[in-house]
């Protein structure tokens, strides 16, 4: 049985437009990555300018902000597609709602509050990298 020229460029042609198409929707998986990879970076580098926590924290200042911070991460913590960004995001909101909460009480235990936000800080750190 003999195959004409015509069949084998047929064939030839189908199958490159087949590898073209699975190697498109590839690049566009490859894509979406890129783009949430972005997204990672970007939330990650916001959140980190949104928080400040430091040893000489006066407490005072701290709980001036702690509503509006722990709203910016929340925002944040939306957007952003990572998972384990999205809950360290919301962890460190949560500390600083608590901080505001707090604030009626006087600050007592801010040292502690203060560890404890730097741990969850570092968490965020690490699924950011």
């Amino acid at each position: 049985m003999r195959i004409s020229g015509v069949r084998v460029a047929s064939a030839a042609v189908v199958l490159s437009v087949a590898g073209l198409v699975a190697g498109c929707g590839e690049v566009g998986e490859t894509i979406e990555q890129v783009d949430g990879a972005t997204d990672k970076a970007s939330a990650c580098s916001e959140a980190l300018g949104i928080v400040d926590l430091n040893p000489n924290l006066d407490p005072e200042q701290a709980a001036a902000k702690a509503g509006e911070k722990a709203e910016q991460l929340r925002q944040l913590g939306n957007e952003v597609a990572d998972q384990s960004v999205q809950e360290s995001l919301f962890r460190l909101a949560d500390g600083y709602v608590e901080l505001e909460q707090r604030k009626a009480d006087h600050l007592d235990n801010f040292n502690q509050w203060l560890q404890r936000n730097l741990t969850r800080l570092d968490q965020l750190r690490q699924a950011c990298f």
